[in-house]
C-alpha cells in the first residue's frame, strides 16, 4: 500500500525524500489526457485506427520494438513541473504546444513499430538501415533541407529511426501546409513517402501489437533526490554554472576595488572572433559549435560580474587552451565533459 502523499502540502525537502513509485500520480483527468485525445482526434483525422497507449515514466520515451508512449512522471502535477524546472532549468514539454510537438514525434516510434515500417526495403532506402546503433549524441548540419525541422537540436539528423519519426510528426501536425513549407526541399521526398505509408494503413489494425511499459512510474523506486541528482550529473554541461570553476580560476570578482581591472565579458568579446577562427582552425571543429559555446561562456562570465587584471595575452592563452579541450573532448566523445554515456534520449534502450 502507497504511503500517503498530498503533493499540494508537502515541503520541497520531504517530497525530494519519497520514491518516485510512490508518488500519487495518473494521466487520467490532467491537462495531458487531454493532450493525448488530441493525438488520437489527429490519428483518426488521418484514418489511421492505432492508438498508442501512453504511461508515465521517466521521461519522454517509446521503449524499442513497442508500441506504447512512456510521458514523464512530473507533467502529471503542477507542484512536479515547479520542481522539474526549479532542479533542471526547463520541464520538457510542459506546455500544450511543446507536448503534443514531443506526443507527435513518439507516436512516430509507436507506429513504426506496430506496422513494422522500419523493415521494408524502400523505408530503409529512404531513411537509411533502423539497426544502425545511436551513437552518444550526435553533430548536426544546421542548414541542410534533407530533413524536417520538428524538435530543436535537428533531431532528425540524430538517427534512421528519427529522421522518420520527426518527418511523421509533421505529416500528422493539423493545419501544416507541408507540401509548401518544404518545396524544394530533399526532406519532401521523404514526406511525400510517410503520406504514401500512411494511406496504406488506413483503417487496417496493427500486425505488432507488443506494449511493454519500461521505466513506468511504479517501478521508479529510487527518490526524487536521487533521480535529480543523477539527472543533474548527466546533463551537466546544459547547466549555466557549468563553466564556473574555469571562469572562477581565471578571474576575479569586479568589486570596483582596482582602476585597472577590466570586466571579463569584455575581453572574451574582444578576442571572440581571433578564437573562434584558430580553435576551428586547429581542431577542425564546425565554427558554429566553438561559436556557440563562447557565447555561452561570455553570457556567464557576464553575470558573475568578473573582471581581470591580467595582460590579455594571458587571458587569451587561458580561454584558448580551455575552449580547446572541450572541443577536443566534443569531437572525439560528443560531450564537452568528455565522459562517454550512453543514452536514447527518445527511444529504444537506456543505460545509466
Amino acid at each position: 500500500m502507497k504511503p500517503f502523499i498530498n503533493l499540494d502540502t508537502i515541503s520541497e525537502e520531504d517530497l525530494l525524500a519519497k520514491r518516485i513509485c510512490d508518488l500519487p500520480l495518473r494521466i487520467e483527468g490532467t491537462w495531458v489526457a487531454e493532450c493525448i485525445a488530441q493525438l488520437y482526434k489527429e490519428l483518426e483525422d488521418k484514418g489511421i485506427v492505432f492508438r498508442p497507449e501512453c504511461y508515465l515514466a521517466d521521461e519522454w520515451l517509446t521503449p524499442g520494438g513497442e508500441t506504447c508512449i512512456g510521458i514523464p512522471f512530473y507533467l502529471a502535477h503542477p507542484v512536479l513541473i515547479r520542481l522539474e524546472k526549479k532542479i533542471m532549468i526547463e520541464a520538457e514539454g510542459d506546455t500544450r504546444e511543446w507536448c503534443m510537438k514531443l506526443l507527435r514525434h513518439e507516436a512516430g516510434h509507436a507506429i513504426e513499430y506496430a506496422y513494422s515500417f522500419h523493415k521494408r526495403p524502400k523505408w530503409r532506402r529512404i531513411f537509411g538501415p533502423s539497426s544502425l546503433e545511436y551513437a552518444d549524441t550526435y553533430k548536426f548540419r544546421p542548414y541542410s533541407k534533407n530533413y524536417v525541422r520538428h524538435l530543436d537540436g535537428y533531431y532528425a539528423q540524430y538517427h534512421p529511426d528519427e529522421d522518420f519519426v520527426e518527418t511523421f510528426a509533421v505529416w500528422l501536425a493539423p493545419g501544416l501546409n507541408w507540401r509548401e513549407l518544404y518545396k524544394g526541399w530533399k526532406a519532401l521526398a521523404k514526406l511525400e513517402y510517410v503520406d504514401e505509408l500512411m494511406t496504406q494503413i488506413k483503417g487496417k489494425a496493427p500486425t505488432v501489437k507488443d506494449k511493454r511499459k519500461y521505466w513506468r512510474l511504479s517501478s521508479l523506486q529510487m527518490t526524487l533526490r536521487h533521480f535529480y541528482n543523477k539527472k543533474r550529473h548527466f546533463w551537466a554541461e546544459d547547466f549555466p554554472d557549468f563553466h564556473d570553476a574555469f571562469l572562477n580560476c581565471a578571474f576575479t570578482p569586479a568589486d570596483g576595488q582596482d582602476a585597472k581591472a577590466v570586466a571579463a565579458a569584455d575581453t572574451i568579446r574582444k578576442y571572440r572572433s581571433s578564437l573562434l577562427k584558430s580553435v576551428s582552425k586547429y581542431s577542425g571543429e564546425r565554427k558554429h559549435v566553438i561559436n556557440d559555446l563562447l557565447g555561452d561562456i561570455l553570457k556567464r562570465s557576464r553575470e558573475l560580474k568578473l573582471a581581470t587584471t591580467d595582460d590579455e595575452t594571458v587571458v587569451t592563452m587561458y580561454l584558448s587552451t580551455y575552449v580547446t579541450s572541450l572541443i577536443m573532448n566534443y569531437l572525439y566523445t560528443g560531450r564537452f565533459r568528455g565522459e562517454k554515456q550512453r543514452h536514447k534520449r527518445r527511444g529504444h534502450e537506456k543505460e545509466t
